[in-house]
């Protein structure tokens, strides 16, 4: 009896539906959909250059000596403060290391410009009643004097042009922003330029009726300077290769000075030697475009 059931059940299953023997035969497995794809973000790092324009607001406070070249001594002294504005250009190459959000750099610019100022600066001439004045002496005759007159120096200066290298540190807020601090290094060329004229007053002692010469002269050299540089920006990365910054900094070229002898007579007989001592600082602010020789 056995035996004939089992071997009914066989012939059944052989007999049964495709569809029920496939149901009977593959069990059913559930599968999970495929992962999105993350965006890995943006990469700061590699090799990069560019090109900058912008406009710094200079200033350079400036000392005008006027000193008597017989013994050195300092006849008159005028301090003041003038601007060296203008338009700035030029390019930067640097590279940065990325790790995580944090972006560490290394940069170098250079730029050129037309910034410009000058100053004016007076050693004044005998006060009413006196016959010599801060600077030069006046003429005395037998029952007159002709008094001393005042001595103009007038002072240009030019930042030709300057460069720094600097260290960045910065912040990716943003995979394609980045907020950073600047700071190192910076080198320029301060062109100084300068004229004087006076009236020498002169004639024999005791004869009436003095002399006036006018005298005329003017001076030129460029010095380059060694200094620092500090700034902070923003730049934000529109293409894989591209990005666009804006950008403060702060240039520090320390004291340039100078001096040279002039045709003006001094108190003592010897020529009058006029100087000066300028601090050059620049403020600027500049907008630039970098491309990155590696992509994200």
């Amino acid at each position: 009896m056995t035996r004939t059931l089992l071997l009914a059940a066989a012939v059944g299953m052989l007999l049964a539906p495709p569809a029920l023997a496939a149901d009977l035969a593959v069990p059913h497995i559930h599968t999970k959909a495929p992962p999105v794809a993350v965006d890995p973000g943006y990469n700061w790092s590699g090799f990069y250059a560019g090109l900058n324009v912008g406009y710094g607001w200079g200033r350079s406070a400036t000392n005008a000596d006027f000193i008597d070249s017989r013994g050195g001594t300092l006849l008159s002294s005028g301090a003041g403060k003038f601007d060296l504005n203008g338009v700035i250009g030029g390019g930067q190459i640097g590279y940065n290391w990325q790790r995580e959000m944090f972006v560490v750099g290394l940069e170098a610019d250079f730029q050129g410009g037309g910034q410009k100022g000058s100053l004016d600066a007076l050693c004044a001439g005998a006060p009413a009643g006196l016959q010599d004045g801060v600077c030069t002496p006046g003429h005395r005759g037998d029952n007159t004097f002709d008094p001393a007159l005042p001595v103009a120096f007038n002072l240009a200066q030019k930042l030709d042009w300057f460069g720094t290298v600097r260290g960045r540190l910065g912040v990716a807020v943003a995979p394609r922003v980045l907020f950073y601090g600047t700071g190192g290094l910076a080198y320029g060329r301060v062109s100084t330029s300068g004229s004087v004229s006076a009236i020498n007053v002169g004639g024999f002692p005791g004869a009436d009726g003095g002399t006036f010469t006018p005298v005329s002269a003017s001076f030129s050299n460029s010095t380059t300077r060694l200094g620092w540089s500090a700034g902070a920006g923003i730049e934000g990365a529109f293409a894989d290769n591209w990005s666009a910054r804006l950008e403060y900094l702060h240039v520090d070229l320390g004291t340039v000075s100078g001096s040279f002898a002039t045709p003006v007579i001094a108190l003592s007989g010897a020529p009058l030697v006029v100087g000066y001592r300028s601090h050059v600082t620049d403020n600027i602010l500049r907008f630039g475009v970098n491309y990155r020789f590696s992509g994200t």
